[in-house]
């Protein structure tokens, strides 16, 4: 069965019991990995137990196809239910899930952890179709879930972010929940102790970390420099960055020009419309913002935000290399800039 996004967390919380297997999928693999190890702590509570842990490679069950079936099975000494976790899960692995799905044997809960997968893939489709099994997706914070998650994260450490500096980290974190709970780690530290977090801390501690390969990415598609937005495209897919999270970065960055844009073509000058912007444009890209906006105008920014839209649908929904969508859409964008 496929868990829709709404219910996903009232599921971590109490899985189906009727559910054997749980497949865990996406773009963002902070969030995937953090959600594989909500449901094994949902049944072990140490996951150091070997006797009632077990984790298996998809190279292993290319060996032995039976392994993941046998773990189920297995009896933990000292009693306790068992949980199998199955890491780099990919189509290659449907034979052996499906083995296992048709004749369950024990109680274990199996985990199947995945990078993103179509909805032509296999070992989707398999478990989405089966009633003893469950499909998690996982793709990057959308700005009100991103929010709530900057909200919990920073109250632990009894910090509270100011509007504008929250308005920052919206726009700055999102695209792997990993990451974004570390940046907001390194930025408690920072801070030292419990009260408000400025745009200024937000943006010292935040910005060139986390963001900086993707704001280069956005700045460079929306200059028209086609090498330079390639550079930075294949440097961020190397270091194992997620087309979908590139592509929302590119959209926020191309939402904020054409805010701009359209107040600029009602009669505000650049310096008044580029003051509506939250967070504000920071100071060392000003210049580079404000030549943007004279390159673009409103309805060339439209159609830049409609490819974008349509291209993270494409990387969702067609089961086509999404590295390639994203770059066949950052690359006609870069073009379309070049147009006077």
């Amino acid at each position: 069965m496929k868990i829709a996004a709404a219910r996903i967390e009232a599921f971590l919380r109490q899985p189906d019991p009727a559910v054997r297997a749980v497949l865990v999928y996406g773009p963002d693999q902070g969030l995937v990995r953090e959600r594989v190890e909500r449901l094994m702590r949902g049944v072990v509570a140490d996951l150091s137990d070997p006797f009632r842990v077990a984790e298996l490679r998809a190279a292993q069950l290319k060996e032995s196809p039976a392994a993941l079936a046998d773990e189920a099975a297995a009896i933990a000494m000292g009693g306790g239910r068992r949980v199998v976790v199955l890491r780099e899960a990919a189509d290659g692995q449907s034979a052996s899930l499906a083995s296992f799905l048709a004749n369950p044997r024990g109680d274990s809960l199996v985990v199947v952890e995945a990078g993103e997968l179509g909805p032509r893939s296999s070992l989707r489709k398999l478990v989405e179709g089966a009633d003893n099994a469950a499909a998690l997706a996982c793709y990057g914070d959308e700005a009100g879930t991103l929010e709530a998650v900057i909200v919990a994260e920073l109250k632990v450490a009894g910090l509270l972010a100011e509007p504008d500096a929250m308005a920052y980290l919206v726009e700055n974190l999102g695209g792997d929940r990993r990451l974004t709970r570390s940046e907001l780690t390194k930025l408690a530290l920072y801070m030292g102790g419990p009260g408000r977090v400025r745009l200024e801390d937000a943006a010292a501690c935040v910005g060139d970390s986390a963001a900086r390969g993707l704001d280069d990415l956005a700045l460079s598609t929306a200059d028209g420099d086609h090498a330079g937005a390639q550079r930075v495209l294949d440097k961020l897919l190397n270091e194992g960055a997620q087309p979908v999270a590139m592509l929302r970065s590119v959209s926020r960055h191309f939402i904020r020009l054409h805010l701009v844009a359209g107040l600029v073509a009602q009669g505000k000058s650049v310096e008044q419309a580029m003051t509506a912007l939250k967070p504000p444009v920071i100071f060392k890209q000003a210049d580079r913002f404000r030549r943007q906006v004279s390159r673009w105008p409103v309805d060339r920014l439209g159609r830049a935000l409609e490819l974008l839209t349509e291209a993270e649908l494409d990387c969702k929904t067609t089961g086509l290399p999404a590295p390639e969508i994203t770059a066949r859409a950052l690359m006609m964008i870069a073009r379309a800039a070049s147009r006077r």
